[in-house]
């Protein structure tokens, strides 16, 4: 172990699941988060015990303030002082045309997707700055390629929200670099995940000049690396992993 601490928010399924498991082997030990799958974050983190790595699961809603704290607070107990987080959760709600869109979608899509972020950031700030005593490290946040694709049709308002993570990533870059905590984003584009709407993504691959969607693994190699030291010059960065759409 290499006194790593992560937490990855949305971390039983798809690209959180592949992060979690990818950290682990490289010596983070790993918080995978959840709402309400428990039997995939546990699966996760059996595999992680198993090939020799420390994890925990940790249920909690990202869009319930609440629960957020209480998922710190309980990586904090579980496995020490976090270094590391990946704000991964997030939905698109139902496709439709914007004057379709129910308010409550709108609502739950911000909710989760900004305002989730908001509180994650804000409760990992003083346990990875050297300025409140921690370690240092880095934090990488979910874009997409929606975010300046815009998604018409489909979910401008996910890619709205979206777009607020590249400006929270950009802002917080700077106002961090201080306190010795690196921010990046990565902006995945089409990507092979439960996320999508059946049909959508034998839809939209055709539009990606490698006609092929991503892998989850695909996606965390490149969040891995943002967390690692191999990037130890890289802050402020959006780095897009979408097949060159």
């Amino acid at each position: 172990m290499n006194g790593r601490v992560l937490l990855v928010t949305g971390g039983g399924r798809g690209i959180g699941a592949a992060v979690a498991r990818l950290a682990a082997a490289e010596g983070y030990a790993v918080a995978v988060n959840y709402k309400s799958n428990a039997g995939a974050a546990d699966a996760g983190v059996d595999a992680i015990r198993k090939a020799g790595g420390r994890g925990v699961a940790v249920q909690g809603d990202m869009a319930v303030e609440a629960d957020v704290v209480r998922v710190f607070t309980a990586v904090d107990r579980d496995l020490g002082r976090l270094t590391h987080l990946v704000y991964n959760s997030g939905i698109t709600g139902k496709n439709s045309r914007f004057e379709q869109v129910a308010t409550q979608t709108l609502r739950e899509v911000v909710e989760l997707n900004v305002i989730g972020a908001f509180y994650a950031v804000r409760e990992a700030i003083p346990r990875i700055s050297t300025r409140h005593g921690g370690k240092g490290g880095a934090m990488v946040l979910l874009s997409s390629a929606a975010a300046t694709l815009g998604s018409p049709g489909e979910y401008v308002w996910y890619a709205a929200s979206k777009g607020a993570i590249d400006s929270m990533t950009v802002g917080l870059a700077c106002e961090l670099a201080g306190d010795g905590i690196r921010v990046n984003a990565v902006a995945p584009g089409a990507t092979d995940t439960d996320i999508h709407e059946p049909g959508r993504l034998a839809r939209v691959t055709p539009f990606v000049p490698m006609k092929r969607a991503g892998t989850a693994d695909e996606i965390a190699r490149a969040i891995v690396f943002l967390l690692s030291d191999a990037s130890s010059y890289t802050t402020g960065a959006i780095l897009r992993v979408a097949g060159g759409r």
